[in-house]
């Protein structure tokens, strides 16, 4: 009887319309955090793993593995003839995917920090697999998600900048993210993605939304004039448009 969860779900019931999640107090004294779905409850470390675990003893495996480069530069002198086996890549794989768990309930929860330092952890894993996976396939299924950890990454430095007042960074910041998922696609040989990602889509639409905050008549026009073009699909128009819009700040 005791081991029913019956009575914990009862207590906060699954709500499809949003992302239930929670931060507690442990028994161990430490924070977590919590996630209902429909059938069942999910707990994740704030720190660390989300897991709890510690890869042969390191914080994580991307740890253990960055540890194993840099005994191999010492050894070797340079990175040649580091690689990253499938097995890796596995293990490497599935602790991305508990990383993406976590920011995701944590940005819904406008835990930022928590966002940036797990999505700066995955894209160290991204540049740590695309420099050493021995297997071209791999590369490229870990590549796949690259601009929306850019994305994300992008939008939670850009808010710790408004939690602090500051408009000028959150757009210098946002304006980065662009133009580093812009290059990402344009050098993976995708420039035709330009006008259909929306990772690129919602980091444009964000800065429009932080330039309202800086009302001219000459900007209003400019934002007006964006969105015209927008609706009518006349992207390359928005785009220059966009970067007329940049030279007024």
């Amino acid at each position: 009887m005791e081991k029913d969860l019956s009575p914990i779900f009862k207590r906060w019931i699954f709500d499809p319309q949003k992302t239930c999640a929670r931060k507690i107090v442990g028994i161990d004294g430490r924070e977590k955090l919590q996630v209902r779905f429909e059938l069942g409850l999910l707990q994740m470390e704030m720190t660390g793993r989300p897991d709890g675990k510690s890869p042969k003893g390191y914080e994580s495996a991307l740890d253990a593995y960055l540890d194993r480069l840099e005994a191999h530069r010492r050894q070797h002198g340079s990175d040649e003839g580091y690689r990253l086996d499938e097995q890796a890549c596995n293990v490497l794989w599935t602790e991305g995917v508990l990383f993406y768990q976590r920011y995701v309930c944590l940005m819904h929860l406008g835990d930022y920090e928590g966002v940036l330092r797990d999505t700066a952890h995955n894209l160290a894993l991204l540049d740590l697999v695309r420099t050493f996976a021995g297997d071209e396939e791999i590369k490229c299924e870990f590549e796949r998600s690259r601009t929306c950890v850019l994305m994300v990454h992008t939008r939670s430095k850009g808010e710790i900048c408004l939690q602090n007042g500051d408009s000028e960074g959150a757009l210098e910041v946002v304006r980065e993210g662009i133009e580093e998922i812009r290059s990402f696609l344009i050098g993976s040989g995708e420039p035709d993605s330009l006008e259909s990602s929306d990772e690129l889509r919602t980091l444009e639409d964000w800065e429009e939304e932080i330039l309202r905050k800086f009302p001219s008549p000459v900007k209003e026009d400019l934002l007006a004039q964006i969105q015209t073009a927008v609706a009518h699909e006349r992207y390359e128009q928005a785009a220059l448009l966009r970067n007329r819009l940049r030279g007024l700040n």
